[in-house]
């Protein structure tokens, strides 16, 4: 794993919209870090980097981020409780035809 991903991954979850601009901006420039395209390893790492809410788009740019490993991260679908940029991640795939649809 790069470390660009490994060091965004050790800061934890995206913030909420409540955080500091200075934090905001930080974890923007970490993600902005990481050159496209990401391993399939660390496209799997990054799913679990989504927090409460969009944190002003930056839970967007993960997403397209995540979307350029070489498979899908999220293969199936996940459970009612999971984040929903988790679900977003299942569907964009299942929409995209990269994966069987199964239970939606």
């Amino acid at each position: 794993m790069r470390t660009e991903v490994a060091s965004f991954v050790a800061m934890g979850p995206l913030p909420d919209w409540d955080t500091s601009e200075e934090l905001i901006s930080y974890r923007q420039a970490q993600l902005e870090a990481i050159l496209p395209p990401v391993t399939d390893e660390e496209a799997a790492t990054l799913t679990e980097c989504f927090g409460p809410d969009d944190c002003y788009g930056l839970a967007w740019s993960l997403v397209h981020l995540i979307e350029t490993s070489p498979t899908p991260a999220i293969t199936t679908k996940p459970r009612p409780d999971a984040n929903e940029w988790r679900y977003t991640l299942w569907l964009r795939a299942v929409n995209g035809g990269l994966i069987a649809e199964g239970d939606i």
